[in-house]
């Protein structure tokens, strides 16, 4: 029995040895480097966080309604890139006489001022009270529009197709300012009201005046508007005597019905 006792202890010796031997095996997973993001544990990749801000934000101009005043008419026109504004200018302002000199004055300080504020909050310029109020009146407009299309660079309210469409159903009434057509004789700019898909209104906010032609605009401008209402798009014909003016209208009229995507 003494002899077998070497026997015995090499028997347990060996397996001692193989239970050690597993139970490290199954042990060894859990500290493999890579059992935590197997598990999930490992923070999410970078480039699954987008970054935010800017989305949709494009660059493009808007104009505002303009806004009559004592001295004349004042519309503003903005540049907007990223929701913010980068730039302002006036499309319209009182002129003649004095005007010509508060105009002068007046205008490049509001347009800075509207870049620095971002809105229509902006204290007026000494000594061009009525300017300044028909500025921020028609800035505000043009926030207002660029707002009501949701951000989107380039267009003005109704641009996205839901005004001037085939079909009147659901449609509303818009009113879209086109861009001012520089001509010989001074700049035409035109206004559009469009209802249920129609041209329903136009009337000219800028044309050329002074000497002959406030003659020429007093007759051509009116049979203008009558043809564009008539015709629903801008192929209308010049009117005689007026081919300047009637370019200009019909490039105006073409720009804003492009804003109603019409």
């Amino acid at each position: 029995m003494r002899k077998s006792h070497p026997v015995r202890r090499a028997v347990l010796a060996g397996a001692a040895t193989v239970s050690g031997i597993v139970l490290l095996l199954s042990l060894k997973p859990a500290s493999d480097p890579g059992s935590a993001s197997a598990a999930g544990g490992a923070a999410p990749p970078v480039a699954a966080q987008s970054p935010q801000g800017g989305r949709g934000a494009g660059t493009g101009t808007v104009t505002g309604d303009a806004a009559r005043t004592q001295y004349g008419p004042v519309q503003v026109r903005l540049t907007v890139s990223g929701g913010k504004i980068t730039g302002a200018e006036a499309v319209q302002a009182p002129k003649g006489g004095q005007s010509d000199q508060v105009t002068a004055d007046a205008v490049p300080k509001l347009n800075r001022a509207a870049v620095a504020a971002g809105n229509a909050d902006i204290d007026a310029v000494s000594g061009a009270t009525y300017t300044s109020a028909g500025y921020v009146k028609s800035l505000q407009s043009a926030l207002d529009k660029a707002a009501a299309a949701g951000g989107s660079a380039g267009q003005e309210p109704g641009g996205s197709g839901d005004g001037a469409g085939e079909g009147g159903a659901g449609q509303g009434t818009q009113v879209l300012t086109g861009d001012a057509a520089q001509t010989q004789y001074g700049p035409v700019q035109v206004r559009v009201t469009v209802s249920g898909g129609r041209i329903t209104d136009v009337e000219a906010l800028q044309a050329p005046k002074g000497g002959r032609s406030d003659q020429v605009t007093a007759d051509a401008v009116p049979k203008l508007n009558r043809a564009a209402v008539a015709a629903g798009t801008a192929d209308i014909d010049a009117v005689s005597g007026a081919t300047y003016t009637s370019a200009g209208y019909t490039q105006s009229l073409q720009s804003a019905l492009d804003r109603a995507g019409g």
